[in-house]
């Protein structure tokens, strides 16, 4: 395994992460603890859930994730071991049965102890904003666009004062976004700037992939410049890039095939790509799916990959990506690839 520090801080993480969001829908209590235990085994000290988790979101099983995730380290007393992120939901229509008033003192706080108690911990390594308080160009949106009707209380320094607050009380140790825009970044950045009390932003959890790339068209200056590390998510898109949907196929309880109105990585021009990405795997003697993942962890403004499966097998895949090195060539395919078919899935 391949270990990174989370930006400005002593905290060494793996580079690969074991995303949950499956556990408690797709898979059982019992088969996220064997992820965890294998994972563990493999040198993944990084785990990454959220209380919205498991995704599709539903009410009959709120934060069920992070209960699975909090009774394997009750099992194995592995808490000063593993170091653990998890998030808070924003007000969205997917996310009203949680909580309907956005990133209020109050919703953040509960937020926290609640995933505590699930977590069975009583501390949170990094907590995350799963998504901006205000309207944006997030989840599947190619570019921002602004309503004259939208009113947005900037509340930001709010938010930080009460993140500050939780450190202070060592229920959190650092902080992080997710599904933010550069904009978005740059003000949270520029707050604890001006303001010293308050507590900065270390990571932005954002789709990265071979579909998506869009981190790079802002953001990733944005990650250089300020030393804030991109936690990628969805590198496979929904397990579009493991080959296993091409030519039309549908295979026994894979995720689009359970939950097909996921198609954000699934329109006719990703499939496109995907295919030509394909070809380049298999001419270069390599599985799709570790290339993708592979070019993911090459990235300089990468801090950790977060990887995610429902079976065993992709997990040891996923995790063996760590140990594949793109050739120069493979690289520059992949930019033509890109450059012909620039980021098909938002």
């Amino acid at each position: 395994m391949l270990y990174t520090n989370l930006p400005h801080t002593d905290i060494e993480v793996s580079k690969i992460c074991l995303g949950t969001m499956t556990w408690g829908n797709q898979n059982t209590e019992e088969e996220g603890h064997e992820q965890m235990d294998y994972a563990f085994d493999k040198g993944v000290n990084f785990f990454d859930t959220a209380e919205l988790y498991p995704i599709p979101a539903h009410p009959d099983r709120y934060a069920d994730t992070e209960k699975i995730i909090g009774t394997w380290l009750q099992k194995t007393g592995n808490r000063d071991k593993v170091i653990l992120a998890t998030k808070i939901a924003g007000k969205a229509e997917f996310s009203k049965h949680i909580r309907t008033t956005g990133f209020t003192r109050e919703a953040i706080i509960n937020a926290v102890e609640g995933s505590l108690e699930r977590l069975k911990t009583d501390y949170i390594d990094l907590y995350q904003l799963h998504w901006p308080d205000r309207n944006t160009n997030y989840f599947g949106q190619r570019g921002y666009r602004h309503s004259a009707t939208d009113y947005w209380e900037d509340n930001i320094h709010q938010i930080l004062e009460t993140l500050r607050d939780l450190i202070r009380e060592g229920k959190v140790r650092h902080i992080g976004l997710s599904n933010e825009t550069p904009w978005g970044v740059m003000r949270y950045l520029e707050e604890s700037k001006v303001h010293a009390s308050l507590p900065r932003m270390i990571t932005i959890q954002n789709p990265y992939s071979l579909l998506n790339r869009l981190f790079e068209v802002g953001n990733a200056e944005v990650s250089h410049r300020e030393k804030i590390g991109l936690l990628a998510y969805s590198p496979l898109g929904f397990g579009v890039l493991s080959g296993k949907y091409l030519g039309d196929r549908k295979p026994d309880n894979a995720r689009l095939t359970l939950f097909p109105n996921y198609a954000r990585y699934s329109n006719e021009i990703a499939t496109s790509a995907t295919q030509r990405y394909y070809e380049l795997a298999q001419a270069n003697n390599l599985s799709l799916t570790q290339m993708s993942l592979a070019f993911v962890n090459s990235r300089p403004f990468l801090t950790s990959n977060i990887i995610g499966a429902t079976t065993m097998k992709q997990l040891k895949e996923n995790i063996a990506s760590i140990d594949v090195v793109l050739s120069d060539e493979v690289l520059e395919s992949i930019e033509a690839i890109h450059n012909a078919i620039p980021n098909p899935a938002p």
